[in-house]
């Protein structure tokens, strides 16, 4: 039997036409509403993870409610004399509120040994032992050394000085004098302050006594420590109080305060370390600003009702807790008590003025009402944590939709093999009656030609 390759090839009928229209009615429908579903679902888990990411920075800002530190910071404001800024000041959280007039008298330093004239060298390049030698460094209770190979000069000296491992804060300098008696002077200075913290250098070799401050048989060196050059405390008074630190850092001179002096003047600076009522009052308005961003994910989700009811959840538990009653706040038993209100779009509002009345009147008791253990802050981090923790509400919600969709892919690959089949079906039957109806017409035609040849017979005209 001949074959037909392409529907209609034979009868002349446009069955590929036919074929498609027959395929395109059994297989639109069914994919349009996997379509549909595919979509909705992937609307759905888009949503969820706007929630989860809006509710996740939600958390961070709620862990900050937790922390009571975040409630008693400190603030320090300084005077500075005319002549410039001669403190900073650090306060903790648990600094006494106070005022105080501080005058820096002295600042720390460390000590600097410059090479006596009758112990300098000419040149960098002079050789400074021959034999090789070690030198000690020594500094309070810190020390190290440096070993200098024979024939070792100034320049070697100071290169290994600086380049040491061990160095604890020496610095090496060579000054070249200049002039017609030009002299290479060596300088160690060091960082490490506070009186009786003056640089030592000794050797184990009596060709080093020119770089040392003592000398290998005893008695000085080459390099002196002038009295203005010794390592000393920094100094300041505090109400007239002397306080002594062997660095410019003074900690607990006022109790849990940390202040740092940064230049010598005999005028004082005022300093008033007070509560930091700002820090708080932004820490509020961050903790509305975070509660509102996720309220609006949840009301466009439960507008849109793209996540099976997990937003209203979500969002009937925040409005429900966020208010809750808070004991041992005195004042302040809700945070409603600090001018914050729910509009009817479920997000809070502050009423500036009574904030700014709650701080002033009841500062002391906003720590309590967001970071005690039953405060605010640990009400909403019950909540959070049910959402977001390892199979929580919210991953679980994210397995199910990702389950749905792929059953949805599945059914999309099973409905186009249906289909395929259908559809070759179809093209088996079309290309069998194209066949017999191309078989019928070739009989047709030769019939006719057949009854044209015989006798007497005519064709009409």
């Amino acid at each position: 039997m001949a074959t037909i390759t392409s529907a209609g090839v034979g009868s002349g009928l446009d069955l590929e036409s036919i074929i498609t229209a027959t395929v395109d009615a059994e297989n639109l429908p069914k994919l349009a509403i996997l379509e549909k579903k595919e979509s909705s679902l992937e609307i759905s888990l888009t949503a969820l993870g706007q929630i989860k990411s809006d509710l996740s920075s939600f958390e961070d800002f709620v862990d900050k409610l937790n922390d009571i530190d975040n409630f008693n910071q400190r603030t320090a404001n300084v005077i500075q004399p005319e002549g410039g800024d001669t403190i900073s000041v650090s306060p903790d959280s648990t600094a006494t509120a106070g005022n105080y007039e501080i005058v820096v008298e002295q600042l720390a330093q460390g000590s600097r040994a410059v090479q006596d004239d009758a112990a300098a060298f000419s040149s960098t390049t002079d050789i400074v032992t021959t034999a090789g030698g070690t030198l000690t460094f020594q500094s309070g209770t810190k020390t190290f050394d440096i070993t200098l190979a024979a024939n070792a000069t100034l320049e070697d000296l100071r290169t290994a000085i600086n380049e040491s491992a061990d160095n604890f804060g020496v610095s090496a300098n060579i000054i070249n004098t200049g002039g017609g008696t030009s002299l290479s002077k060596l300088v160690f200075t060091t960082d490490e302050t506070g009186t009786g913290n003056d640089l030592t250098v000794t050797n184990n070799n009596a060709e080093l006594d020119n770089v040392s401050t003592t000398a290998f048989g005893g008695g000085a060196g080459g390099m002196n420590i002038a009295v203005e050059d010794q390592a000393q405390d920094a100094i300041m008074y505090v109400d007239g109080i002397k306080i002594q630190s062997s660095t410019n850092t003074f900690t607990d001179a006022i109790q849990d305060t940390t202040i740092t002096v940064l230049k010598e003047d005999i005028n004082p600076a005022t300093l008033k370390v007070e509560t930091d009522k700002e820090s708080v009052e932004e820490t509020i308005k961050g903790f509305v600003d975070s509660f509102n961003k996720v309220m609006d994910t949840l009301n466009t989700a439960v507008t849109s009702r793209v996540t099976n009811g997990t937003a209203r959840g979500l969002r009937n538990a925040l409005i429900n807790q966020v208010g809750s009653f808070i004991p041992g706040a005195g004042k302040l038993e809700t945070i409603y008590d600090l001018g914050i209100s729910l509009d009817k779009d479920n997000k809070l509002e502050i009423s500036s003025s009574k904030l700014s009345d709650a701080l002033a009147e009841s500062f002391e008791d906003i720590g309590t009402l967001f970071a005690s253990d039953s405060g605010v802050g640990s009400i909403l981090t019950s909540i959070t944590d049910v959402y977001l923790k390892s199979g929580g509400v919210l991953k679980s919600q994210e397995n199910a939709l990702e389950l749905d969709k792929k059953d949805v892919e599945q059914e999309k690959l099973n409905h186009e093999y249906r289909i395929g089949l259908y559809e070759k079906g179809l093209r088996e039957k079309y290309a069998n009656l194209d066949v017999l109806i191309a078989q019928l017409t070739s009989q047709g035609s030769a019939a006719s030609a057949a009854l044209a040849n015989l006798p007497g017979f005519a064709q009409s005209k």
